[in-house]
């Protein structure tokens, strides 16, 4: 589908993971399908009389900010309860510190990232909310950990191939040649590569050639997230694929052309061809208006169609007295129809497949983008995981003249030491 210049609010196009994911729900009421946290014999703590909850979010910007303050001003109307929304300067580490001293909020947004390491320090209290099996069962899978779905997820982007429209016409290429493949994608990257444009200009880390991976059918932990998996051959067999095309020219990442993301690199014509999420529309509509551009879903690999999720839930903190409330809440926060207020606010992807016609019929630039949801892969999620992944971002960042097997057995041995195997 071809893009010029789309209204819509601009998404941060770094900080994924502070703005994108979605979720829906059954209603304003808690309802008697509403699954209390913590196993049926435990329920959730409530509020004796009318509940004060803290929300902590990071917010993309003040269209989000504005629409989350609304929407659970119209919850506390309704139910009586009172919301105060703050807006985190560093979710993260705000989250840290209300743990460590006993008082989180009620209610945040939690990265997928994150699930497991806060569910295994028991600050998280397990829920799920109305209507459970409507969320995309791959972003349910985003957010369980141990056997145990710990939050709704909030809302959602995948990652898709943008194709610069101008520079494809140039080569002679048509619709018919849009990749559906990693070995059409190769060829038509050589083909776009010029002395002052890229076939392909990615991202570094995990968070691009992740897709590759998924496409061929592996990860770098197994199903279980307790053993690490990067020595395997779906792994090195991608990776290997992307030192390929690096080496030869065709692709390159943002930094090779002085860019500081794919978006950029996109939108400053460097790039032909990038993977980015969603967000990028706005940032292109903000900042390169002029630029047309196509986008399509990931090629496929070897086994299939893959590509990344990112995506965010409601987490309920297990300190809270009013979890009963905080999960209402929710219900209310991720219904179809609010989701879609959301989705029109500031841009992100409903993460219920109840609300997927809707959000096409207004937005169908993104199909590409909400088709993901169906065989897209969330984070890597296990304790204690982040150094782990910051050391392999910073390795892959030299993939063009790595030894990908050597690279990858010092990933599953750094995995294997904090996973304990």
């Amino acid at each position: 589908m071809r893009i010029s210049q789309r209204r819509r609010s601009t998404l941060l196009a770094v900080a994924l993971t502070g703005t994108l994911a979605l979720a829906a729900c059954g209603g304003g009421g808690f309802e008697e399908d509403t699954a209390a946290g913590g196993g049926e014999d435990e329920a959730p703590a409530s509020a004796e009389g009318p509940a004060s909850l803290v929300m902590l979010i990071a917010s993309s910007g003040e269209a989000e900010t504005a629409a989350v303050e609304a929407a659970a001003a119209a919850w506390a109307s309704e139910s009586g309860n009172e919301v105060e929304v703050r807006v985190a300067s560093n979710i993260d580490q705000q989250l840290a510190q209300g743990f460590a001293g006993g008082s989180p909020p009620d209610i945040f947004y939690l990265d997928a990232a994150k699930v497991a390491e806060q569910a295994a320090a028991g600050n998280l209290y397990a829920y799920e909310a109305a209507e459970n099996d409507d969320f995309y069962e791959s972003l349910r899978d985003a957010f369980t950990f141990e056997d145990t779905q710990w939050c709704a997820p909030k809302d959602f982007s995948t990652l898709a191939l943008q194709i610069n429209t101008a520079s494809w016409e140039a080569a002679g290429l048509t619709d018919e040649d849009i990749p559906t493949n990693f070995d059409e994608l190769a060829t038509v990257a050589e083909t776009l590569t010029t002395a002052d444009q890229k076939g392909l200009v990615v991202s570094p880390g995990i968070d691009r050639a992740g897709a590759f991976v998924v496409g061929n059918g592996g990860w770098w932990l197994n199903e279980e997230a307790t053993e690490a998996t990067g020595t395997s051959e779906p792994v090195v067999n991608a990776l290997e694929y992307v030192k390929e095309q690096m080496a030869a020219g065709s692709f390159a990442y943002a930094g090779d052309v002085d860019a500081g993301w794919g978006g950029e690199a996109f939108g400053t014509e460097r790039a032909a061809m990038t993977l980015e999420g969603n967000w990028i529309t706005g940032a292109m509509s903000a900042d390169y208006p002029d630029v047309d551009y196509t986008v399509a879903q990931v090629p496929e690999g070897s086994e299939g169609k893959g590509t990344l999720l990112f995506t965010q839930c409601w987490g309920v903190a297990d300190a809270s007295k009013a979890q009963a409330q905080a999960v209402d809440l929710v219900n209310y926060l991720t219904t179809p129809e609010q989701q879609m207020k959301f989705a029109e606010a500031f841009g992100v992807m409903p993460s219920r497949q109840a609300a997927a016609d809707d959000y096409k019929a207004a937005f169908p630039e993104d199909e590409a983008f909400i088709a993901g949801a169906d065989y897209g892969h969330g984070p890597i999620n296990a304790p204690d995981m982040g150094p782990v992944v910051a050391d392999l971002n910073s390795e892959l960042e030299r993939i063009a003249n790595a030894d990908i097997t050597k690279l990858m057995e010092g990933f599953d041995q750094n995995a294997g030491a904090v996973l304990g195997e």
